[in-house]
């Protein structure tokens, strides 16, 4: 089975949505068939590298709302986090651009520790404080989840998988994604949002369920006339 999720770094939901995604896949007896994906996906592709300033005062500016009512959206965020076992810290958050982080997620897909690394990003930008944009902090916390400091270096320094993650982006766009996280399971059935684990799970086994077709019963030979077809039968 093939799971797909695009999802942003910065993306509180989208860390959220990998947790409740988790949980579902525990529970689903199919688990170790899924074969995941992560892809790319930019809230704010013009953002820059590194975010400056408080981030309560930052999202009050872009979106039109006080500092009060900001501050407030994060602690109810941070509440619902708090509920699938994390701690998100936007008082220390630090954001930035994720066009770079997502390259060297294609990276880390090629080694085969894509989902690691993906939970240390999330960690970092949202319970550590750490600055998601910057180049020193992405190759410090990619090697502490198994990637290779040099090669991630070399693919920072060059322009290696742009274009995997813009790939990513015009697909979202064909299949109509505007919002992440987003699911995609066996390019059938798309769940959008961080759903509870329950129905991520009830996703999961439909999916699985309509590819796997339970097999006819084999008949056995016998006399056909010791059954009752239909009203057929008769009882004295």
């Amino acid at each position: 089975m093939k799971v797909e999720i695009w999802s942003d770094i910065v993306c509180p939901w989208c860390y959220i949505g990998k947790r409740r995604f988790e949980a579902a896949r525990a529970r689903f007896a199919h688990g170790d068939d899924i074969h995941l994906t992560w892809h790319s996906f930019e809230l704010d592709p013009n953002a820059d590298a590194v975010a400056t300033g408080d981030l309560a005062e930052r999202l009050a500016a872009k979106y039109g709302m006080t500092v009060e009512r900001a501050r407030a959206m994060q602690a109810n965020m941070t509440q619902v986090a708090a509920e699938d076992g994390l701690n998100f810290r936007f008082d220390i958050a630090r954001s930035g651009n994720t066009f770079d982080a997502h390259r060297l997620l294609h990276l880390a897909a090629e080694q085969g520790i894509q989902d690691a690394v993906k939970e240390r990003f999330f960690k970092a930008y949202l319970t550590d404080g750490e600055s998601i944009g910057d180049w020193d902090t992405l190759v410090r916390v990619a090697a502490e989840a198994g990637l290779d400091p040099v090669a991630a270096r070399v693919t920072l320094e060059s322009d290696a998988y742009a274009r995997d993650v813009r790939a990513d982006e015009r697909r979202a766009a064909a299949l109509g994604i505007s919002g992440v996280p987003f699911f995609v399971i066996d390019e059938k059935y798309g769940v959008s949002g961080a759903q509870p684990a329950d129905v991520l799970l009830d996703a999961l086994e439909q999916a699985w369920n309509e590819s796997h077709p339970p097999a006819p019963l084999a008949a056995v030979s016998g006399d056909n006339g010791m059954a009752c077809v239909g009203d057929e039968c008769l009882v004295g």
